[in-house]
């Protein structure tokens, strides 16, 4: 498959600078910068309430950001909706798979899109065209349906969020955003999802990968833009950093040697049995935070 964009490799298709995003009084985000090109996969790690979830959304036409300019192939964008930043080929696949679990997999597969076929004055469902197309779609990812006209709710989380994704490769997506497509999965199906991922990637997709988990991101991510309540560590290619470093920006390193600190504190007013743990716990937090 062929660039989905004009640009190279060398040239970003999103870019955003200096980002900031407040509601009222309260700053969610502040001078967020990241860079996602084609053929990418671009890690976006942070605990839970560093801003993930409001980044995705300023990507995906949900939020305007309050300050800051977002880019799309090197020309400024202003998304007022969800369906702009489609037309655009953002795709995002949030949390919740916005699946119908009663539905088909055909049917889920074209929602909002069905293709039609005349029947007399009347247009319908092209049902035929669909689970064709559905089972052809899938089968590229390595997934062989049993019949595509099975109700999602039979499929396992992996294979949900690879319909997901195979739909938006599909429909032309340029970017795919992945809201956690690992947290609820175990081993094996995480690992399926995470070789999808590699075939969007290779397909000349950038991949904007949402996770807090580092060693899901590390398998598959060329860059990794690390948040900490609203605020970016900044982003760093993978021969520029190691896995350790990325797990102790998340934790937030300078919290981790306070309360390691604290622990031995109190450790050495107490030495009975609970302070010799509490100074074997100040011990491993200190060398967590070790950058």
């Amino acid at each position: 498959m062929a660039n989905p964009t004009n640009l190279t490799r060398m040239e970003p298709i999103i870019e955003l600078k200096d980002i900031e995003k407040s509601f009222g009084k309260v700053t969610a985000l502040q001078g967020i910068s990241l860079r996602l090109f084609p053929s990418e996969v671009h890690c976006l790690l942070g605990d839970n309430g560093a801003g993930k979830s409001t980044l995705i959304k300023i990507l995906s036409g949900v939020h305007k950001p309050t300050k800051g300019e977002f880019l799309f192939a090197n020309r400024r964008v202003e998304l007022d909706s969800p369906r702009q930043a489609l037309d655009l080929g953002i795709a995002t696949v949030f949390q919740d798979l916005a699946m119908l679990p009663l539905m088909s997999i055909t049917r889920n597969f074209f929602l909002g899109r069905e293709p039609k076929r005349r029947v007399g004055p009347l247009q319908v469902f092209d049902t035929a065209t669909a689970a064709t197309t559905t089972t052809e779609e899938l089968r590229k990812i390595g997934i062989r349906l049993r019949d595509p006209d099975q109700t999602v709710g039979t499929l396992s989380g992996g294979e949900r969020q690879a319909v997901a994704i195979a739909r938006a490769v599909y429909f032309g997506a340029k970017v795919l955003i992945l809201d956690e497509p690992t947290s609820a999965l175990g081993v094996k199906e995480a690992a399926v999802v995470l070789k999808y991922i590699v075939q969007a990637k290779t397909n000349g997709i950038g991949v904007i990968f949402i996770t807090h988990n580092v060693h899901h991101a590390w398998a598959v991510g060329d860059a990794f833009t690390v948040l900490n309540r609203g605020r970016s560590y900044g982003t760093f290619r993978k021969a520029e950093t190691h896995r350790e470093r990325l797990l102790q920006m998340m934790a937030g390193g300078e919290e981790l040697e306070a309360l390691a600190v604290e622990l031995d504190l109190i450790a050495k007013r107490d030495a009975g049995p609970a302070g010799q743990a509490e100074h074997r716990a100040a011990e491993d937090l200190g060398g967590e935070a070790k950058p």
